[in-house]
């Protein structure tokens, strides 16, 4: 693996980050614009994090948010040229160092049901499926 280097997005980097997702992530999010990258880095501005490379190419990345109640972690996702190098374990590592110096005590994953290459990714990590639960969601508003 070439070093990379992992730190929180600033709201400079939003066009990059939204750049890098249509690319490098599977699936979109109902906030994948502007306005909610935007939203996230100036609510939490340590939760969105990027990894680069040494010429500060952006490789991969990472929410870690915490609500003070739940670690989640959403949006793994690194550069098809950049796979298989540590990236994911790397950014994975960053956000479960923010959680638990944040009094985290279990990481959730929101992970596609149909991205088995991801599947893997979280196993390696250590995480499980955890079948009991289900997500259930509503949209609020246009959009």
């Amino acid at each position: 693996m070439n070093d990379i280097h992992i730190r929180p997005a600033g709201l400079s980097d939003v066009e990059a980050v939204l750049r890098f997702w249509r690319e490098a992530a599977e699936g979109t999010s109902v906030s994948d614009d502007h306005d909610g990258v935007a939203r996230l880095i100036s609510r939490d501005p340590e939760a969105l994090l990027l990894a680069e490379s040494d010429d500060s190419v952006l490789t991969g990345t990472v929410i870690a948010g915490f609500d003070g109640w739940r670690c989640s972690a959403y949006r793994l996702a690194v550069h098809p040229h950049h796979r298989r190098q540590g990236i994911a374990t790397a950014l994975l590592e960053a956000a479960e160092r923010r959680f638990a110096a944040l009094g985290g005590r279990r990481s959730d994953a929101m992970v596609l049901e149909a991205n088995e290459r991801a599947h893997h990714t979280w196993a390696a990590a250590g995480y499980h499926r955890e079948d009991r639960w289900r997500r259930w969601v509503k949209p609020l508003g246009p959009g």
